[in-house]
């Protein structure tokens, strides 16, 4: 009788206690490795801070964050693979991918999951455009940065020779589209338009054809990786040309493949977070341990931030309520006040152009 007592006392006691709360998983997918990782990287650093902020600031809800990678290697079959990988995983919602050409067919799987997807990165259109209620990114698109792109070129390269590149992929052809799209209001007509084949080692013969073209401007739609490597080459041949790109140079890993050659590199790129006040604490912290928040980190950060706060206020983490606070509040971030509009678009400071010179890049000041 005396152990029977005891043990309906001990379950009346767990009944009070309540059910145990299990953790909560979301996940960080991206180029975690191939010719790209230095994104991934970049990517990954600021998930891992932004979720250890938020565990020890009590969580999410009371629950722990469990962070979950996924490593898509900018591949768009590996990225659906990874996103069902990290569906099947149980994760409530994902930041990332970084390529646009992943982030767009990831978003279909995690669409019919239920799960948000908020890009740092993926700034092709047709990513918030397919009206999907779970996509939402932290950066701009590329209709915008190819305004301010071809508003740039228009005031410093009038009459000059101009050659648009891409690498074919959706980023880089979405990208250098808009900017010729831009070019052509304002009565510009480049001199050649060409491809080229992300991965390539030798450009040699796209060189020729612009050295021939008297080129004196190159707008590549592309990554860092080839951008180094085709202004190198160049210059190796005599091509003073300058080059102009977009937000894929903020990594110094482009310098380290460029070197010298990168000097006055021209980029477009959403305003440098690292010099906001709102963004001050947390780089400190990076800096202290001798991280330089450049480039995504701080993208994905505030992107984790917004969800955690748009979770807070839906008091759940159902993607479709998540999404409707997304969409409907303002989040207190890294990157500033920022919310999102019905696409899914951050609705943010749009893009600025930035110069490298002699190893780092800042803002253009002419």
């Amino acid at each position: 009788m005396k152990r029977s007592i005891l043990f309906v006392a001990a379950a009346v006691a767990a009944l009070a206690a309540g059910p145990a709360r299990a953790d909560i998983k979301i996940a960080v997918a991206g180029p975690l490795t191939g010719q790209y990782a230095a994104f991934g990287d970049q990517m990954k650093t600021g998930a891992l801070a932004a979720v250890d902020a938020l565990n020890k600031a009590g969580g999410v809800l009371g629950q722990k964050l469990v962070l979950a990678q996924g490593d898509d290697a900018c591949d768009p079959k590996q990225a659906v693979a990874v996103a069902n990988q990290l569906v099947s995983q149980g994760v409530v919602a994902v930041f990332g991918h970084y390529c646009s050409g992943s982030s767009i067919p990831a978003s279909a799987v995690y669409e019919e999951a239920g799960v948000v997807e908020i890009s740092p990165a993926s700034t092709n259109p047709k990513y918030t455009d397919d009206g999907k209620f779970n996509t939402f990114r932290t950066c701009g698109r590329d209709d915008q940065q190819g305004i301010v792109a071809g508003d740039y070129i228009a005031a410093h390269f009038k009459g000059k020779h101009i050659a648009i590149l891409n690498d074919k992929s959706s980023y880089g052809l979405g990208l250098a589209q808009e900017t010729q799209k831009r070019l052509k209001a304002l009565g510009i007509e480049p001199a050649m338009v060409e491809s080229y084949t992300a991965g390539d080692r030798d450009y040699t013969a796209l060189v020729t054809k612009m050295k021939q073209a008297g080129i004196d401007l190159i707008y590549l739609g592309g990554y860092h990786t080839e951008a180094g490597l085709i202004l190198r080459q160049a210059r190796e041949q005599g091509l003073q040309a300058k080059m102009m790109s977009g937000d894929a140079m903020v990594t110094q890993e482009f310098w380290s493949i460029a070197g010298p050659a990168g000097e006055g590199m021209m980029m477009t790129f959403s305003p440098d977070p690292r010099k906001s006040p709102a963004a001050a604490k947390v780089v400190a912290e990076f800096k202290a341990k001798n991280i330089d928040p450049e480039g995504y980190v701080l993208y994905i950060y505030g992107a984790m931030q917004a969800w955690a706060q748009a979770v807070t206020k839906a008091g759940s983490t159902d993607g479709k309520k998540v999404a409707a606070a997304l969409r409907s509040n303002k989040a207190d971030t890294v990157l500033g006040q920022i919310g999102f509009d019905a696409k899914g678009d951050v609705t943010a400071p749009g893009y600025v152009v930035y110069r490298w010179h002699e190893g780092t890049y800042d803002y253009a000041v002419d």
